[in-house]
């Protein structure tokens, strides 16, 4: 799973399996921009299927591969990602940090 910010959204003109589903384009958020809390994403944007309905500017959790596409299983849905959960809080501190501290102590 990867943490993102949502950036818009896209519509399908003609689909059959996500008839009704809304696809959201999902900006992946790196490590650097995560510990510096910019809002900033950094990573190469992707569409993921959003059934949680989340807002522009919202931090969402997803994934991808074969994962994304187990809400409709045992049917199959042409998916490489979805929106897994609503980010409401991080607590994130590199690995450069955490190995500071430990020298410190």
């Amino acid at each position: 799973m990867r943490i993102g910010i949502v950036r818009g959204s896209v519509v399908l003109n003609v689909s059959t399996s996500l008839a009704g589903v809304r696809l959201a384009i999902v900006e992946p958020v790196t490590a650097d921009n995560l510990a510096a809390r910019n809002g900033k994403g950094g990573g190469k944007s992707v569409v993921a299927v959003d059934r949680l309905g989340a807002a522009e500017g919202q931090m969402v959790g997803f994934v991808e591969g074969r994962e994304a596409a187990n809400p409709w299983w045992p049917g199959e849905a042409p998916v490489d990602a979805y929106c897994a959960l609503l980010v409401e809080n991080v607590d994130f501190q590199p690995l450069e940090s955490v190995s500071e501290s430990e020298e410190q102590k």
